[in-house]
């Protein structure tokens, strides 16, 4: 029979006051951070909400007060508000496919490649660093300018002919569906090579011994065994694609006309051209109820697959 001694008296009252000034140690070190993030996103926020619930308007400032969910109400009369809604859910349906399509088909190629693949990882990850802005002039200026761009130069090349790109509103929303799939494609593909690499190499010495061909092995060992990686992307750049603005602002300004006219776009002219800053942020206020509602649905799927 072993006896154990008992503690001191003593020790045992120090170790709660121990924990419990490391506890207020750790809360002072964090205090800073808490009260930044508190100033950056929680304020502005509730500022936006409050917006909202008023008509501010410092062209009629006499008609400006607190008028609740009228707002919003307009909202759902508005069809600019809904054919907004409609372009935000087919720009960002369209880019998240398009990004996890290409940024996986490019991690494939990549892990085949052996050494060369360098090289094609570092020129896959430039469009990411840059600024959307500058992705967006760029676009604008040197790929989609009629006749003289790169893109025209190629079509007339081809016999394809030159079209007006940013002026023709179905393919104005194709060319920014390109630029934003172009730019951040990088990160799916980043994403998908580091899931690539930590695959086990027993199951598909199995398959191979097996006789499962290419597509076999792809379909029922590699893409379950990524299932993580891929919802991590698809969460991510949803929740990117509801917010795109700056290279859409950049290349188009929401024209022609509406054609490229998303929720961020739609509550930026309300707001700032058209000097309707309540109504402008009640848009506002939807795209995040919106981008807060799928980013829970997202994770939630996440976590049951687990």
């Amino acid at each position: 029979m072993i006896v154990r001694a008992a503690a001191p008296a003593g020790l045992a009252r120090v170790r709660p006051s121990r924990a419990l000034s490391e506890g207020r140690f750790v809360a002072l070190l964090l205090s800073p951070a808490v009260l930044v993030m508190f100033a950056f996103t929680t304020l502005p926020v509730i500022y936006l909400v409050w917006t909202s619930l008023h008509t501010l308007n410092p062209a009629e400032p006499y008609a400006n007060g607190f008028v609740g969910a009228s707002n919003f109400v307009a909202l759902a009369s508005d069809p600019r508000f809904w054919n907004a809604l409609r372009l935000t859910g087919i720009y960002t349906v369209s880019t998240v496919i398009l990004q996890l399509v290409i940024g996986l088909g490019l991690a494939l190629l990549v892990t085949n490649l052996g050494r060369a693949a360098g090289v094609l990882r570092i020129a896959a990850i430039l469009p990411m660093i840059l600024a959307p802005v500058v992705v967006g002039l760029i676009w604008r200026t040197l790929l989609l300018t009629p006749q003289y761009g790169v893109v025209d130069f190629i079509g007339l090349s081809l016999g394809l002919g030159s079209h007006n790109w940013l002026g023709n509103p179905t393919l104005a929303l194709v060319s920014v569906i390109a630029m934003h799939t172009w730019q951040w494609t990088p990160f799916a593909f980043l994403v998908f090579v580091a899931a690539l690499a930590s695959l086990p190499r027993d199951p598909f010495e199995a398959a191979v011994i097996d006789r499962a061909n290419a597509w076999q092995r792809f379909r029922y060992i590699t893409l379950p065994l990524i299932r993580p990686a891929i919802v991590i992307v698809v969460i991510l750049r949803t929740i990117v694609a509801l917010c795109a603005f700056e290279a859409i602002f950049a290349v188009t300004g929401g024209g022609p006309g509406t054609a490229t006219e998303i929720l961020n776009l739609y509550a930026y002219n309300k707001s700032f051209i058209e000097l309707s800053i309540g109504y402008g942020a009640s848009i506002a206020v939807v795209l995040l109820a919106i981008t807060l509602i799928l980013a829970l649905v997202l994770f939630r799927l996440r976590t049951a697959r687990r």
